[in-house]
């Protein structure tokens, strides 16, 4: 038959980006999930507060910003669609589609955004109660003194606070430290409290040395946490460059066929079928690298 060398062709074109992709997408969420990051995904806290936070920073897409991601997305899926097809309703389907996306990766970005936030509420608040502690040497103290330094921002704060209350109603540091482990679970927090812990009940009177050593332990970590942040943001954008070279392989086919043959090739039912799924297997894999990117953010 006519068309089995081009259908052989696109054929060769899927299975090239479902194993490219596949690969790809095994690289990254590997390269992820073995980074030196220490951030974690805060679920308990809505999307609504999430948002708030993202504008209290100004890290919020304008509605300027919103505009140009609906004319590129939609644009470059309406392309897509229109010389995948030849067909202007084709084109308008996959431009709806990729502007529909938009909320969702709106969603995912003041995730990410939330959680750099808090990861860096988490050092300040380490390392201040450090150097609270040399002064005051007291933890709930020292708590106190971070407290009411105003560098703290909430939802810390607020849990801060509640650290301290607790420590005065039980007159142990043992269930506040617990509640602040349970609600930020960073190695750099449990450790720091263990350290407080051990100093508190066996009486310590010169922790200098160690808690210095935990102050340089921290400054490591949050190094290898920033390096990381400029590591995931240059892979992330190879990879969506990627998956654009991946999705133009097909055009590359039509110029060497000729546009007349393309659209007689098009005639076919199968050959629009392989088509329609080469285009939303490449959209499944970006918008997985896209949820990997901002959500899968290096939990411990």
């Amino acid at each position: 038959m006519k068309t089995l060398p081009e259908l052989g062709i696109l054929l060769l074109i899927g299975l090239i980006i479902v194993i490219a992709r596949t690969k790809d997408q095994s690289k990254y969420k590997n390269f992820l999930e073995q980074a030196g990051a220490v951030y974690d995904r805060f679920s308990p806290y809505s999307f609504k507060m999430v948002r708030e936070k993202a504008k209290e920073l100004g890290q919020e897409y304008t509605t300027r910003q919103y505009a140009f991601q609906v004319v590129a997305l939609g644009g470059v899926a309406g392309i897509l669609g229109y010389f995948y097809f030849y067909s202007i309703i084709w084109g308008i389907v996959y431009a709806t589609a990729a502007i529909a996306i938009i909320p969702y990766l709106a969603y995912l970005r003041c995730q990410r955004i939330y959680s750099e936030f808090i990861f860096e509420q988490i050092q300040t608040y380490t390392t201040n109660v450090i150097m609270e502690f040399n002064t005051t040497q007291s933890f709930v103290k020292s708590l106190e003194g971070v407290r009411d330094s105003g560098i703290v921002e909430e939802p810390v704060l607020g849990d801060i606070s509640k650290m301290i209350d607790l420590s005065y109603k039980n007159g142990t540091i043992d269930e506040s430290i617990e509640y602040f482990n349970s609600k930020y679970p960073f190695y750099m927090v449990k450790n720091m409290h263990q350290l407080f812990l051990q100093i508190t009940k066996e009486g310590a009177k010169d922790a200098g040395e160690s808690l210095e050593n935990m102050s340089m332990d921290i400054d490591a970590l949050v190094e290898g946490v920033y390096r990381d942040q400029m590591d995931r943001r240059n892979f992330h954008t190879r990879f969506i460059t990627f998956g654009l070279v991946l999705s133009s392989l097909v055009l590359v086919v039509e110029l060497l066929l000729g546009k007349d043959n393309f659209i007689e090739l098009l005639g076919t039912w199968y050959v629009q079928l392989i088509l329609h799924a080469i285009i939303l297997l490449n959209a499944y894999f970006l918008i997985s690298g896209e949820k990997y990117y901002n959500e899968d953010v290096g939990a411990e």
